[in-house]
């Protein structure tokens, strides 16, 4: 079996980033990676994900955000992620499910609850290991807006929104020490880098 590692954290904290250099790292170790993404990574997904990341902020409710991404996870998990782990890969994810759990959960309403039934009842796969890659909103916001790209649905919701989701990740990391490791995003990138191949080599001697 496999290793389930994935990247969380605010728009533009460079997790994205940092899950491309690590797959680059682990690869060039002769370690057989899958580099994958959220919400995304087969056909089926990636078409949600055009209807979840683009257009007006208000064109989903929460409620219903949460079905689409748990629809497009668990299309991943069928097609991509579950038959790479029973292969013996290590699969790398930019967003898993922690992000439905703040950004559907937290964002506008108390669904928590209703994040984790459905995740239960339809996709029941946790990471061996998350990363957070932590980072100041407003850093992280500027950041991300300044790509000027058309999946920016999140990011239209402003500042509020990062400063809770940032607020939101950490609680949830300390839900679940034994999965989350904290990084911090305002480092160099290199540094952060070093640091995250250290968190994976030691979930890997596992």
């Amino acid at each position: 079996m496999g290793r389930f590692i994935t990247f969380e954290g605010i728009d533009g904290s460079g997790k994205s980033t940092q899950a491309r250099l690590l797959a680059e790292a682990l690869g060039a170790q002769g370690i057989d990676v899958v580099l994958t993404r959220e919400p995304g990574g087969s056909p089926g997904a990636d078409e949600i994900r055009r209807l979840v990341l683009e257009g007006d902020p208000d064109r989903w409710s929460a409620e219903t955000e949460i079905l689409l991404f748990t629809a497009a996870r668990r299309d991943h998990l069928e097609r991509l992620i579950a038959p790479a782990l029973r292969d013996g890969k290590v699969v790398i994810c930019d967003r898993y499910a922690d992000s439905t759990r703040m950004y559907q959960g937290l964002s506008r309403g108390d669904l928590r609850a209703q994040v984790d039934a459905l995740h239960a009842l339809m996709i029941g796969r946790e990471p061996d290991l998350t990363l957070l890659i932590d980072m100041d909103p407003a850093k992280g916001l500027a950041r991300a807006k300044g790509r000027q790209g058309h999946e920016e649905r999140f990011e239209d919701f402003g500042l509020e929104l990062q400063q809770k989701m940032r607020a939101g990740f950490l609680a949830l990391a300390g839900e679940v020490p034994a999965r989350f490791r904290i990084v911090d995003g305002d480092k160099p990138p290199e540094e952060v880098a070093r640091e995250v191949m250290a968190h994976a080599q030691e979930e890997l001697r596992r």
